[in-house]
């Protein structure tokens, strides 16, 4: 990893306005499509919640319930530079700590939580 880069996990959760409405975990779409933005939200706070309060691991949660194909890694993305994800998630991943988990992110692929890894 070079010293411009970061690495991080992330957890996805998609919902009818995504760009692309399909997963691992729906592959044909069915439930992201019927899921609302706001609702999407709300399952992402109580995820971050769990894994704030210690009541869930970052990486199970991730494996079990991420939209993303890095959920089979736990959520891990791998290092990564500028320019190489979107804004939102870029700037939001450059602005934690190691250690840390952000706030609740939101993308043309979904709402994520973040945590800087690297």
């Amino acid at each position: 990893m070079s010293s411009n880069q970061v690495r991080a996990s992330h957890i996805l959760i998609k919902h009818q306005d995504s760009r692309r409405k399909a997963s691992w975990r729906d592959p044909e779409g069915r439930v992201i499509k019927a899921t609302t933005k706001e609702s999407a939200v709300t399952q992402i706070k109580a995820i971050r919640d769990d894994i704030i309060s210690g009541q869930s691991k970052f990486s199970d949660v991730a494996s079990q319930i991420s939209d993303c194909s890095s959920a089979k890694r736990g959520g891990d993305l791998g290092p990564f530079g500028r320019g190489q994800m979107q804004k939102p998630f870029e700037e939001a991943t450059y602005a934690l700590k190691v250690g840390e988990i952000s706030d609740i992110v939101e993308t043309d692929s979904g709402v994520h939580i973040i945590m800087r890894t690297g």
